[in-house]
């Protein structure tokens, strides 16, 4: 008998995130989620999203076997920003069974009409920094820290159901050259001079740490114009500053600086924990912090996390001066290879930017919608 029960407990809740270890707990591909960080954004106490936000998370049972999860969103300064009257769904794990993911998403759908919306889109988070979008091609390839994995049968159910696109985003793997380009190294070195920029390299955590709120003000600037953004507030930032702080690697975040000591630029990246969190399924403790340590300092591949410049600093080179010094940082570190954050399809100039690199673009994740009204 399929039922559909409200996460109310703490039981409840660490049964709602501990859900995909099992359903994926055969698959090779899959990379379990931090499940400390997962019960803190979901936390109501926790999440400074929550500040604007309203939220929900359901279980779907069979019987007493758990067999489904999603989670309903409002971002309510969301849909003020965007104009919109749009609800969200995410954190949707499903056994290949039409009727279980109807339930589950008629669940969202029937509490996002009773709060007036007209629109549902997802899997999405509370703000850009969850996980976003449906994974619909690239499925023999590992998943990343940063992204989230799902079955093949997840968009064949959804589009069943009634739900069509809504946007793409691309993800890529980049090859890191031995020696920096010739084409890279006089861009940027043409870009530096004629923008009057330096390079800050921070020697040390304490030293990166400092320029982090400039880093958050860059932020809020450079993607306000991505989809469904929304400033970060200075709680997020805070909370993101401390939850990111143990994986940050000061070798692989690169600041630009103009003449007047404003940022301008900045790529953040670390190694690659997605082998590590398999081996550890998402514990940190009592021993999961080994296998982060160990691929924190021996790696050979990068995730590349964020890029970020100025609208005011846009084609003008600055994009090569990061690369320049990514590259020699990677060689230093013998890392071979990097995996890129999902960019949206329509942000070609982000985009436009790998030809530069050995590159193949083999994943696409997809934020589906559907009308309520």
């Amino acid at each position: 008998m399929l039922s559909i029960v409200e996460v109310r407990t703490k039981r409840e809740l660490k049964a709602f995130v501990n859900f995909p270890i099992k359903l994926y707990r055969n698959c090779k591909e899959y990379v379990p989620t931090i499940r400390f960080d997962e019960r803190n954004t979901l936390r109501r106490d926790k999440n400074p999203a929550m500040d604007f936000c309203e939220s929900k998370y359901w279980l779907a049972y069979d019987g007493k076997k758990i067999v489904g999860r999603i989670a309903g969103i409002i971002n309510h300064a969301a849909n003020d920003l965007w104009q919109e009257s749009a609800g969200r769904f995410g954190f949707i794990d499903f056994i290949e069974d039409i009727e279980v993911a109807k339930k589950l998403l008629e669940t969202v759908e029937h509490w996002l009409i009773s709060k007036g919306l007209t629109k549902i889109q997802g899997p999405l988070g509370f703000t850009d920094f969850d996980y976003e979008g449906m994974l619909i091609k690239g499925f023999e390839y590992m998943g990343t820290m940063t992204t989230v994995y799902n079955y093949a049968y997840y968009m064949t159910l959804l589009e069943k159901l009634g739900y069509v696109k809504d946007v793409d985003w691309l993800e890529y793997e980049i090859i890191i050259p031995r020696d920096v380009p010739d084409a890279v190294r006089v861009v940027a070195e043409r870009a530096m001079k004629s923008n009057h920029l330096y390079v800050l390299e921070p020697k040390n955590k304490k030293e990166l740490f400092k320029h982090v709120p400039k880093l958050f003000d860059l932020i809020n600037t450079a993607f306000k114009e991505l989809y469904e953004f929304t400033p970060l507030t200075d709680k997020q930032i805070k909370h993101y500053t401390k939850q990111y702080k143990m994986v940050i690697d000061p070798d692989f975040v690169k600041f630009v600086f103009n003449d007047r000591h404003q940022l301008v630029a900045y790529v953040l990246g670390f190694p690659s924990l997605a082998r590590a969190l398999q081996k550890n399924k998402g514990r940190l403790l009592p021993l999961g912090f080994i296998p982060i340590l160990k691929a924190l300092k021996k790696n050979k591949r990068l995730e590349i996390v964020q890029i970020a410049v100025d609208p005011k600093y846009q084609r003008k080179g600055v994009n090569a001066i990061l690369f320049q010094e990514l590259i020699l940082s990677c060689n230093k570190r013998g890392i071979v290879c990097a995996d890129l954050n999902p960019q949206l399809e329509d942000n070609k100039k982000v985009r436009s930017q790998w030809h530069r690199f050995k590159h193949r673009q083999h994943k696409i994740r997809t934020s589906f919608y559907k009308d309520l009204a």
